[in-house]
């Protein structure tokens, strides 16, 4: 059985080498692991959504037994895995996204694309991300312990087909206790839309960390300081 591991921050991103990391960690307890792969965009493609390259050529560069660089889109990425790379896929993981992506940011994230594409194919996927106060840094160490724990909880998990779960890990002071667990339903509510108008030019000062705080929602669960888990049915 082989696991895909893929993103939209990039290969080289520290979020993709924290969640291979948890993933083989957490292997030690799952013991169902037989292979990971990576299969990542060659660069950053935030926000990307689920598009897709389908008129222009996919470079394809193999970095090693286990890494593979593409030239296109999470969900292209996830295409190729598929068709290509392994034909004995179990799962889809992808991130661990640098910034969170909740509610309606799953129509709007690569992270989140990746796993849809894989649930269009009936394989299940996880998508992890970790939400960011402002500018402050992440602490991979321990995003990387925290998700080995989920993913330990979640690949035991039964799953239907056509869905898959969205995890957001919410940012922690140093000091501040491991968070808990809860599954929750995702935010419907619009993000910030604010504009800064010069001339004819547009530039978006919408702030994340304003936005709708539904009671029991993904954004509030992960603002409170909890790990947000939503199931996303097709």
């Amino acid at each position: 059985m082989t696991f895909i591991l893929t993103n939209d921050d990039g290969i080289n991103a520290p979020g993709i080498k924290a969640l291979w990391e948890a993933l083989n960690n957490a292997d030690l307890l799952l013991g169902s692991l037989d292979k990971s792969i990576i299969v990542a965009p060659q660069g950053q493609l935030s926000g990307c959504g689920h598009q897709i390259t389908t008129n222009s050529p996919i470079n394809v560069q193999r970095l090693s037994e286990t890494e593979y660089a593409i030239a296109g889109t999470p969900a292209d990425c996830t295409r190729i895995a598929l068709s290509h790379i392994s034909q004995n896929v179990k799962w889809v993981i992808s991130g661990i996204n640098s910034g969170g992506n909740m509610g309606i940011d799953v129509y709007i994230s690569g992270t989140v694309a990746a796993v849809r594409e894989a649930a269009f194919h009936r394989i299940p996927g996880i998508a992890l991300s970790q939400y960011r106060q402002g500018k402050k840094p992440v602490d991979w160490p321990r995003v990387t312990r925290l998700a080995q724990i989920v993913l330990t909880d979640l690949l035991n998990r039964p799953i239907e087909p056509g869905a898959f779960w969205n995890v957001n890990f919410p940012y922690l002071e140093a000091e501040a206790p491991d968070p808990k667990m809860i599954f929750c339903q995702p935010s419907t509510q619009p993000l910030p839309v604010a504009y800064q108008v010069e001339g004819e030019d547009f530039y978006y000062t919408g702030k994340y960390d304003e936005r709708d705080r539904t009671p029991g929602t993904d954004v509030d669960v992960c603002f409170a300081g909890n790990i947000a888990i939503t199931k996303i049915q097709l």
